[in-house]
């Protein structure tokens, strides 16, 4: 991170996590966000799978107790923001369920214009390498296409983005792999960084 602040620049962080991964990724966004001086809103969304479903899972259980401190975002999180930073683990290639319901209740944003020109990034992270990473970023952004934000990418702007793998999308973990190294946490401060000087420079 460089020494630049953003003071009054607002950043609302949305994710969904099952076991962790994007919440590790969500709250360093919202960490160096914070330290760069931005208003932060750290917000998760609501859970949609069945509790029979959770209680099989002995992180994805754990996760959601440790996390039920985290509030829930609403639309007004979105409209609040500046720059919105979105996570998601990737499901066939795709967004999840979570968030995607999330997303399609924008309705009334979109109505309206709220949306437009906010800036926008997104990371991610699968079980396996080629697990389609890259292919949920750029389906997360299709949605946001349409409510006419501004789409601030991770690029190749950074030399740490060639050592943590190079997903010029956005940042993407291996969770079946290496996990959330520490060039993985220095990549979403640049990505984070990126949006709160775009998303300043916009307001």
């Amino acid at each position: 991170m460089s020494n630049h602040t953003y003071s009054g620049v607002k950043l609302a962080v949305i994710y969904y996590s099952s076991t962790g991964t994007n919440y590790q990724l969500a709250k360093a966004a919202a960490d160096a966000a914070g330290q760069a001086g931005a208003e932060v809103r750290l917000r998760k969304v609501a859970e949609l799978a069945p509790k029979e479903a959770i209680a099989q899972n002995e992180q994805w259980k754990a996760h959601l107790e440790e996390t039920s401190d985290v509030a829930e975002a609403t639309n007004d999180d979105l409209e609040w923001a500046d720059g919105i930073i979105l996570g998601t683990p990737t499901r066939y290639g795709n967004v999840t369920a979570q968030l995607k319901q999330f997303l399609d209740g924008t309705g009334s944003l979109w109505a309206q214009g709220k949306l437009v020109d906010k800036v926008v990034s997104g990371f991610t992270s699968a079980q396996n390498p080629n697990g389609g990473q890259e292919s949920t970023l750029l389906a997360l952004y299709n949605t946001m296409y349409h409510l006419g934000c501004i789409i601030v990418p991770l690029g190749y702007t950074d030399p740490v983005n060639f050592e943590a793998g190079g997903n010029p999308y956005g940042v993407s973990v291996t969770a079946g792999g290496e996990g959330v190294t520490e060039n993985k946490l220095k990549l979403v401060k640049v990505q984070t960084e990126r949006v709160l000087r775009v998303a300043s420079a916009l307001k």
